[in-house]
């Protein structure tokens, strides 16, 4: 224990056929690195803090939902989309009240 990890984070939304497209009119903004304690919770509380944020802004923009997004989070350096360690998709609840 002791030892940190760099995750590397970037949120991609929806795009017809093309596929997935970086997230929101300032992309960068959706880009970055999370330093997280190495341990099996490490990239799990690196991806929650993005999507938390996520959620924030969606909130704070007066959204009554969620958007289809995902985030895809690698080890120490951004690579393809395949070699992400972990993508969370986030997904609207289109019943929601």
């Amino acid at each position: 224990m002791g030892t940190e990890t760099d995750w590397v984070y970037r949120v991609f939304e929806p795009h017809g056929s093309e596929g997935w497209r970086p997230y929101g009119r300032d992309s960068e903004r959706w880009r970055g690195t999370i330093t997280a304690d190495d341990s099996s919770e490490g990239p799990r509380y690196a991806v929650a803090l993005v999507v938390a944020d996520l959620m924030t802004e969606w909130k704070v923009r007066g959204l009554s939902r969620a958007r289809h997004v995902r985030v895809l989070l690698w080890r120490e350096e951004e690579g393809d989309q395949a070699d992400a360690d972990i993508i969370m998709e986030v997904r609207p609840d289109i019943h929601a009240e």
